[in-house]
Formats: C-alpha cells, structure tokens, sequence
C-alpha cells in the first residue's frame, strides 16, 4: 500500500506543478492585460450591436444601448464586484464569472465600474438611448425619396438632411413628433430649398350688374267741403291724404301727398288720390385693378371712399354727458391678396376680394345724422395657380322678389269692386358678381428700358424758353 501511494503521489506531483505554473501565468497575463482593451469587451443586443467608442487615453469607455434592450459585457478575468451610478436608467445582472447584462430602462446616462479578481478597477460611461428603428423604418416607407438621417442620444432625436420642400419637412417633424414620449426632444435640422423669389402682378376684374324692378298701384278716396260728409279710404300704404284747413275765412283745404296722379270731380266733391308707378334701375360696374407686391407680401386696393360714422364715447367711471365722436368707415372696391411664389413658377395666393355700396334702404338716423347700411359682397378665397393662369373665385347670383299687398278688410274682398280697395307694391332684384383673378410673376426691366408712357389726346403747353422767361420777368 505504501508503494503504491509513493508511485500515486509521484504521479501526481507533476500535475501539481503544472497546476501552479499555469495559475501563475494567468496571474501575470491578468496584470499585463487589464479590462480596458476595447477587443476584450464584446457588447450586442438582440436587435442592433452596440457601439464600444474608445475614451482619450486614461479615461472612460462609451457604452450605448437602447431603452427596453440588452447588452452583454464580457470580461477576461473572474469579475468580482459591478457598481452602477443611476440604477433608474439601466441596471447590470452578473450573468456568469466573466459575463455582465446590462439593461436599459429610460433615456440617460450613468457610471459602470468593474473590479476584477486581482482587483484592478475598469470604468465606463454608459448612455441609454430612444429606439429609433420603428421611427426611421416609417419615414424611409412615407418619403422614400428623402435622404433623411434619424440620430439619438438619450431622449433627444435630432433629424438631419436635405428634403424637397418645407411642407415635406413639417410632415416628417410631425411623424417624429408622433412617436416620442416628449415632442419637445425633436429637433429638426432639415434643410429645404431656398424659397424663390420675384415679385407678382395681380390682375383683378370685377363685373357686377344690378337689376331692380319696382311696380307700385294703390288709391286714395277722399271727400272734399263742401260736401256734407268729409273723409278719406285708404290703405295707408302709400301717403294717406291728411286734409288741412288754410283759413278760417277761406274755406280752403290743402292736401298733404298728392302722390303721382290726382282726379277731382268738384260736382260731388269726390277726389281721389292715385299711386300708379313702375320703376326699373340698372347698375353696372366694371372694375380692373392691378397691384404689384412682392412675395409673401400683403398688397391691398381701394377704389371707392369713405363716409362719416358717429361714435358714442363712454364717459368712465366718473359719469357726465357722453360724447360722441366721428369716424369714417371705407366703402367701394376693395382686394387684398399676399401671393408666394413656389417652385415650377407656381403661385399659391390669399385673395380676398369685396365690393362694398351704401344702402340708403337700411340706414339709421341718430340724433339728426343718417348713417347708411353697407351692402357687403366678399370673398375669402386660397389657391394655387401657374403663371399667368385665370381663375373665377366668386360667381354670385342673388334674386329678390318682395311684394307688399294691403286692403280694406271686407271692401278689399269684394270682387272685381274690392281692387279700389286694395294697394300693391312689387319689387324684382337681380344682382350678378364676377371676379376673375390672373397672376403673374413679373421681373424688373433691366437698365435703360423705360416703358412707353399713356398716349394724351391733346398736348400740354410747351416749356418756357429762356427768352420767355425774361420778358415774363420784365
């Protein structure tokens, strides 16, 4: 038994030996290299491989994972102890000996530090980023033909590239927007074309014609002195006869609306008082003007006036009489418009056109003033147009019938008779409204082209010579 356990131990004293050498070459090969070298540390995720950025010389390394993914840190040596700074934004899982998971939970960045077996110290900075994938995948399927670079870091997206136009670029913004927790950490450096530039002659024309029809009949009876019975018959729609008496020495009467046809018969003293009128009205205006703006720029035109409208002024908390004060309100043709020009020599327009008249019918009197009504047609219109292209922004028809029928109850009714007894009042209104608008991109002449001035039909006075000039003098 004894030799046997001789040969054994002889056995294994080689082994032994062995044991030690390679522990010891460990050791050393742990000391000469230590965590820090970036081809030691082998980080992935199940979706996208992490970057492991190398530090200045002495400093930490970078770590980048996104929020909701894995990171797996493999180290050379036994780890031995694993510190976090900020477990809210991702916290690490010693997985085996040599192996540490990290998961992120929220945007940010914090402090990893390693010691190892031996007890060397590794530190690195590790920055938990937005998933972007989804978001980057959607813009490249709805714009394909923009070259739009989707960037991260923490909870800030930022988009950079070149896109075709600006409304391309709020439609991306807005899709990035959409798909963040906070749409405040997009940030946008898109870069659109330059919009053009020029200036934009618009041409205007207003048409409009106004057609009225008014038909009036209605009779007035009135007994006279001196006839025993004196009175009236009428309506009361057109002028009633009032009867007044000149002197008392006279016997004479005096009528007060004699209307537009008047019957006397002085044998029965019977008058009669007749409203028979027909009235057609036609109105027509042609308008044309053209204004010059910039654009992006508000232009406006007025061609009409203005009229006088009395303001009441309150007096405050301290009481008095009120005042009132005048202002004057614009009336006429009016247009405003702010055009931009787009790329392809297209224009995109805001145009508001008005045609404003005063209507005496709907006035008001205060205190001794009329203040006329406004007959208001406007529209608001946007489009887009070529140039030099015409569009009709505004096609109204307006057709009034009004009409006003009153009677004597009970004489009115009475057949074919009762007409004496009745008054009418008819009035037709026909109003047609065209505006067509025609914009143009002009550009200025270039030097020494002058436009040719208006043609006069008569010649102005010559200038004075200097010889006229003298003798003037004398």
């Amino acid at each position: 038994m004894t030799r046997k356990n001789s040969r054994i131990e002889r056995r294994s004293l080689p082994s032994l030996t062995s044991l030690v050498l390679m522990t010891a070459a460990l050791i050393a090969l742990a000391y000469a290299s230590p965590l820090s070298g970036a081809s030691q540390i082998n980080a992935s995720t199940s979706v996208q491989q992490a970057e492991s950025q190398g530090a200045p010389s002495g400093g930490p390394e970078a770590l980048h994972l996104i929020v909701n993914r894995s990171l797996v840190v493999t180290s050379p040596a036994r780890i031995m102890r694993v510190s976090l700074a900020n477990p809210d934004i991702c916290d690490a899982v010693v997985v085996s000996p040599t192996e540490i998971l990290l998961n992120g939970k929220r945007p940010g960045a914090t402090s990893l530090v390693i010691w190892g077996q031996s007890g060397q110290m590794q530190t690195f900075d590790v920055y938990v980023d937005l998933d972007v994938l989804d978001l980057t995948g959607d813009i490249r399927n709805t714009f394909p033909n923009e070259p739009v670079k989707v960037s991260v870091s923490k909870n800030i997206v930022t988009l950079s590239g070149h896109v075709s136009s600006a409304a391309v670029a709020d439609k991306i913004l807005e899709l990035a927007q959409s798909m963040v927790p906070n749409k405040n950490d997009v940030v946008s450096l898109l870069a659109v074309p330059a919009p053009p530039t020029g200036e934009v002659l618009l041409k205007v024309r207003f048409a409009e014609i106004d057609r009225s029809a008014v038909r009036q009949l209605g009779v007035n009876l009135m007994s006279l002195p001196p006839a025993k019975n004196i009175g009236t018959i009428s309506t009361g729609q057109f002028s009633p006869p009032a009867l007044g008496q000149v002197g008392s020495g006279t016997g004479g009467y005096t009528l007060g609306s004699l209307l537009n046809v008047f019957i006397f018969r002085p044998d029965i003293n019977l008058a009669a008082t007749i409203q028979a009128l027909q009235t057609r009205n036609l109105l027509q205006i042609l308008a044309e003007p053209n204004v010059l703006t910039e654009s992006g720029k508000e232009a406006s035109f007025l061609s009409g006036g203005e009229f006088p409208f009395p303001m009441l002024q309150s007096t405050g908390a301290g009481g008095g009489v009120p005042a009132i004060t005048i202002q004057f309100r614009q009336f006429g043709i009016r247009l405003n418009f702010t055009p931009t020009i787009l790329p392809g020599d297209e224009i995109h327009l805001k145009v508001e056109p008005e045609v404003s008249s005063l209507d005496y019918s709907n006035s008001l009197t205060i205190t001794g003033f009329t203040v006329p009504a406004l007959a208001v047609r406007r529209v608001q219109s946007e489009m887009e147009l070529r140039d030099g292209q015409s569009f009709a922004i505004a096609g109204l028809m307006d057709n009034r019938v009004t009409k006003t029928m009153q009677k004597i109850p009970g004489l009115g009714d009475i057949p074919l008779l009762g007409k004496i007894f009745q008054s009418e009042s008819l009035s037709k209104n026909r109003t047609e409204l065209l505006v067509l608008v025609t914009p143009q991109i002009v550009h200025p002449l270039p030097p020494g082209q002058v436009p040719q001035g208006p043609q006069f039909p008569m010649k102005f006075l010559p200038p004075a010579t200097s010889g006229q000039g003298q003798a003037s003098g004398q």
